[in-house]
Formats: C-alpha cells, structure tokens, sequence
C-alpha cells in the first residue's frame, strides 16, 4: 500500500502541499490551525511559491490534519514531511531549503 508502480501515471505535482485551515469552535481543548493564523499563512505561502517561480507545486488547504496542538500546520507530498508554519519567515525558510535546495528545515518539522 501507497507504493507507486511502473503503470501509475507520473504524478501531475512534484511537491503538493496542505495546509491545515480547520477552524473549530472558540475555546476549544484541541485548538485549531485557522485561529493561529493558518488562512494568512496559506495565502502568503501561495503566493511566494509563484513569486518565486517554484514550478509544479500545489498549495492547498486542508481541513483538519489531526495535529491541532502542533498547528499552524502542513504536510508536503510525497515525502510526507510535516512543518509547523507559524510565521511568513517560517514559510520563506521551508520554500527555500526544502523545495529550492531539496533539504529540511529540522527546527520547524513535526515529529
């Protein structure tokens, strides 16, 4: 399970990416993504990956991604890394070593 074969088509993004945006209600014991700022985030992140002309990625919100204490949260396909994305520095980071450079911003990653 989850292993590409030699028949899949070629994925049609090298890099897709989802950002939590789960919004719950106010007060809730697990919190939410979009009430830490997950929304500007997500907009932010959008539009540096194409001011940065960083081809063949996708953006996308999520709904909850079950890791709401962590959040702001996103998760990058396919290699399945999690960052907790709490600040536009934190994004340009991560676009930057991890898409740009092919590495890992080891601060910002979710266990």
């Amino acid at each position: 399970m989850g292993e590409r074969r030699q028949t899949d088509p070629a994925p049609y993004f090298s890099t897709h990416i989802f950002m939590c945006c789960n919004r719950r209600p106010e007060g809730h014991e697990r919190g939410c993504c979009a009430s830490k700022g997950s929304e500007k985030i997500r907009d932010y992140m959008k539009a540096r990956v194409k001011e940065l002309g960083i081809k063949n990625v996708r953006v996308n919100q999520a709904g909850c991604l079950d890791r709401c204490e962590l959040g702001p949260c996103a998760v990058f396909y396919p290699e399945g890394v999690w960052y907790r994305l709490d600040s536009f520095a934190a994004v340009d980071e991560v676009l930057e070593k991890h898409l740009k450079e092919g590495g890992r911003v080891a601060e910002l990653m979710l266990p």
